[in-house]
C-alpha cells in the first residue's frame, strides 16, 4: 500500500486554497457546486479559508457585572483544512451554507480523520463567526445556516479509511494528484532536407 506523503498533502492544501481550485474540488462533488449562489460566476460566490479560525463567544467568561453587555470572543483554530464560505457576487455578503473540508493527512487514520470533524461541530456549534481573510474583512462573518463536511482522499489511502467515510455516509472525493501535473509540450523539429 502507497502511504500519504506530506507533500501531497500540503500540494492539495495549497490547491483548494484558491479560488479556482476550490471549485475544482466541489466540481468532483456536485450537490456542494450546485450550492454555490452563482453558477455561472462561481470565482465570485465563495470565499476560502485555510487552515481557518473563528471567533468563538463565550458568555461564561463575561464578568458578572450585569452592567456589562460585552461577551468575550476567543480565537479558536478548527481542526479542518479548509473552510469554503459562499457568499452573493452582487452583494458580497456571505450566505447559505458552509463546506468544511478535511484532507486526508499523512499517518491519520479513520479515528483521527473524523474526530478532527467531530470536534469541527462542536466548535461550530456555538455562536462564532470567522476570521476573515485580509481582502474579505468588511464581509459579516457569522454562523451558517449549515455546515457539510467534505473529505479529500488519496489514491494511497488506506481502504478502511474509505470503508469507514462510505459506511458513516460522509461526503468523499479520491483525489488524484495528476490532475495537476500539466503536460509537457514537446518541442516542434523541424525536418530540414538538404
Amino acid at each position: 500500500m502507497i502511504s500519504v506523503k506530506k507533500t501531497d498533502y500540503e500540494t492539495l492544501l495549497a490547491e483548494y486554497s484558491t479560488r479556482s481550485g476550490a471549485i475544482a474540488l466541489l466540481k468532483q462533488y456536485r450537490p456542494y457546486l450546485e450550492a454555490l449562489p452563482s453558477i455561472r460566476r462561481p470565482e465570485q460566490s465563495l470565499i476560502t479559508i485555510p487552515l481557518p479560525v473563528v471567533r468563538i463567544r463565550r458568555p461564561e467568561l463575561y464578568s458578572h457585572d450585569p452592567l456589562t453587555t460585552k461577551t468575550p470572543r476567543v480565537a479558536t483554530s478548527l481542526p479542518c483544512d479548509l473552510g469554503i464560505l459562499m457568499c452573493d457576487p452582487e452583494w458580497k455578503i456571505k450566505m447559505g451554507a458552509e463546506i468544511i473540508v478535511f484532507i486526508h493527512r499523512p499517518e491519520e487514520d479513520f479515528s483521527d480523520l473524523i474526530n478532527r470533524w467531530r470536534k469541527t461541530q462542536v466548535y461550530l456549534d456555538q455562536d462564532y463567526e470567522w476570521l476573515m481573510p485580509p481582502t474579505e474583512q468588511h464581509m459579516i462573518s457569522e454562523a451558517a445556516e449549515a455546515i457539510n463536511p467534505l473529505f479529500v482522499v488519496f489514491d494511497g489511502t488506506s481502504d478502511r479509511i474509505k470503508q469507514g467515510l462510505a459506511g458513516a455516509g460522509f461526503p468523499y472525493i479520491v483525489q488524484d494528484l495528476d490532475f495537476l501535473i500539466e503536460p509537457e509540450i514537446e518541442p516542434e523539429t523541424e525536418a530540414f532536407s538538404t
